[in-house]
């Protein structure tokens, strides 16, 4: 999957679950034996299978859940998303672990670890869509520079139309503040200039795309779903925001958008996307 389309919150679930992975190996009780002599072997998580599936693997499964999501959104497990279906396993591994150590008369190092990474675990997951500070990007967009071209399109100069960073200051998708603009006129042309490409939207309207469309790297300010082209409700990607995507077509309203590893989509809601 694209790393650039996880968050911080995803950034907290998948050290949450690492922090599990190595407290299962740790000794899961501690005990003073009478006058400092060996009491016999400690034990830790795997030598318990229904302590180690119930906490620890079910733990790390929910944080895998959560993070597959991100690249199959809309994927569903008895009914559920599967972002869901992870939620709810990390919560049933925090549950289990804290009446465990309850129950415990004295708690070894991968106990302690276990309750904490639990707690970090299902508060990351139950968070992230609260929290604002966890919804940004954990990996910040690349530098117009890093920007790889798909296949088939030649490489623009820096500063060229529709290339990430060519306008700092550019609007969103759709127009100038204050000044009604015509999709497809560029800043400081004048208004009869623009009227050619004023068409444009028309055209696309009747079902063909704008002859006069010129792909453009585009950003969305928040996750938006992206769709299939033949039209299927159930989207195929994720759209994330802080990262660059390329519009090749448009599509009514609409814009076909490919991500960095090639998916071709139909991105429905353009409101707000921010143009490079």
């Amino acid at each position: 999957m694209n790393i650039r389309s996880l968050t911080r919150g995803d950034g907290v679930v998948i050290g949450a679950a690492v922090v599990l992975f190595i407290a299962s190996f740790l000794s899961f009780t501690s005990y003073e034996c009478p006058g400092g002599g060996d009491c016999g072997p400690t034990f830790n998580a795997w030598d318990s299978l229904s302590t180690v599936m119930s906490i620890y693997i079910g733990g790390i499964i929910g944080a895998a859940l959560l993070i597959l999501s991100r690249s199959m959104p809309g994927r569903k497990v008895a009914g559920l998303d599967i972002g869901q279906f992870g939620v709810a396993l990390t919560i049933f591994a925090l549950w289990t672990m804290f009446w465990t150590i309850i129950d415990m008369n004295s708690a070894g190092a991968g106990a302690i670890l276990g309750l904490l990474g639990t707690i970090a675990l299902a508060g990351g997951a139950i968070a992230t869509p609260l929290v604002p500070a966890l919804k940004a990007p954990l990996v910040g967009a690349p530098s117009p520079a890093a920007v790889q071209q798909p296949y088939g399109m030649q490489p623009q100069p820096q500063g060229g139309y529709g290339y990430p960073g060519a306008g700092a200051g550019q609007p969103p998708y759709g127009g100038q503040p204050g000044q009604p603009q015509p999709y497809g006129a560029q800043g400081g042309q004048p208004q009869a200039a623009a009227q050619p490409a004023a068409a444009a939207p028309a055209d696309a309207s009747q079902g063909g795309a704008p002859s006069d469309f010129t792909p453009f790297w585009f950003a969305v300010p928040v996750a938006r779903p992206l769709y299939g082209e033949d039209g299927s409700p159930t989207p195929i990607a994720e759209l994330a925001p802080g990262t660059w995507y390329l519009a090749v077509e448009q599509r009514g309203p609409g814009l076909v958008a490919q991500t960095q590893d090639g998916r071709r989509g139909v991105l429905q809601d353009t409101s707000g996307i921010q143009r490079g």
